[in-house]
């Protein structure tokens, strides 16, 4: 299942603003706010995210569907990111280096993979860096 942020009008679009800019630089304002406890896998994984990728990551969607092998069970995750401007490109650099190293903290859930999939650099009007992250989330015992 693929979440597309930008073009739904569904109650869920409400997370978007838990993981905007302008939500990590006024954490006590906006919808979802004040972040006490955060519960479900998939928020965690992208709360986690979100605060790797810093105060100029966009999260443009999320995409989630189940995955098993014979002995693991869990889920595989599909987020895209936007970065805007100079700055955006320097965090780019900074998130691509330490995302597949990065210790995800996710409660019942082990992060067996993290990676880069691709980044899509476009300099005209605006400089602008899309980022397409893969993780495989394994339940935890």
């Amino acid at each position: 299942m693929r979440f597309d942020f930008r073009t739904s009008n569904d109650i869920d679009a409400q997370r978007v603003a838990l993981f905007s800019p302008a939500a990590r630089l006024n954490p006590g304002k906006g919808v979802g706010a004040p972040r006490a406890r955060v519960r479900h896998p998939s928020v965690q994984l992208l709360d986690a995210v979100m605060r790797l990728a810093g105060e100029h990551g966009e999260l443009i969607s999320h995409g989630e569907r189940p995955w098993a092998s014979a002995t693991f069970h869990g889920t595989r995750h599909t987020i895209t990111l936007l970065f805007n401007g100079k700055d955006g490109a320097a965090a780019v650099d900074e998130f691509v280096a330490a995302l597949p190293e990065h210790e995800f903290t996710i409660r019942g859930q082990l992060v067996a993979d993290a990676v880069v999939a691709e980044v899509t650099h476009v300099t005209l009007p605006v400089e602008r860096m899309v980022v397409e992250a893969e993780f495989l989330l394994l339940a935890d015992g």
